[in-house]
């Protein structure tokens, strides 16, 4: 009879145990929603804070308008254009039409002859010897390429599109995600 006893107490431990794990998981749930949100209105501050600066360069005159088009299309940078193709996913953000048309015009900011934001990523990842952000890599563009437009997404974008061609290599480093060449996928294609 002293076998009933324990097995009680051992249920009624895992019982508590599971209860504490379950309640940890909501409060960790609860706390990721909170940063996520917290993080979502940055991103709505910066997103607005670049259209007024953007507006104050193109009256200033010391950019060309193709950096207005990006300013007006930079309310679609949280999803990509393509996602929201229907236009239904986004009915409640303001722009939503207008953000599409501009993110079609502001996407190939290329002219003639220039080399692609992947040639370009490519150029500057190589010349690096450690691996950088995809902030990183835009801010060095935007500093080598004045002349151009140079979105975070759009490059962001371009580094995973080389990911998946084996250009780059993509590592985590707790949150933060870096690209560096991948070298053997060079010279191997070189020989």
């Amino acid at each position: 009879m002293s076998k009933n006893p324990p097995t009680p107490s051992i249920t009624a431990d895992y019982a508590q145990r599971v209860t504490d794990d379950l309640s940890a998981n909501r409060t960790e749930q609860e706390r990721v929603r909170a940063e996520l949100a917290r993080l979502q209105d940055e991103l709505v501050r910066l997103e607005e804070s670049e259209q007024v600066l953007t507006k104050m360069q193109e009256v200033l005159g010391t950019t060309p308008k193709q950096t207005a088009k990006k300013g007006k299309g930079s309310k679609t940078a949280a999803v990509p254009a393509a996602r929201r193709s229907n236009g239904k996913t986004a009915a409640g953000k303001t722009g939503t039409t207008t953000g599409r048309k501009t993110s079609k015009k502001a996407a190939s900011p290329k002219k003639p002859g220039e080399p692609t934001w992947l040639e370009l990523a490519n150029a500057h990842l190589t010349a690096q010897s450690e691996p950088k952000s995809a902030a990183e890599v835009s801010a060095a563009l935007t500093e080598a390429h004045p002349e151009r437009t140079v979105q975070v997404t759009v490059v962001r974008n371009t580094l995973e599109q080389g990911v998946a061609q084996g250009l780059f290599e993509r590592s985590k480093q707790g949150r933060s995600v870096f690209y560096s060449p991948v070298v053997a996928a060079s010279t191997q294609s070189g020989s």
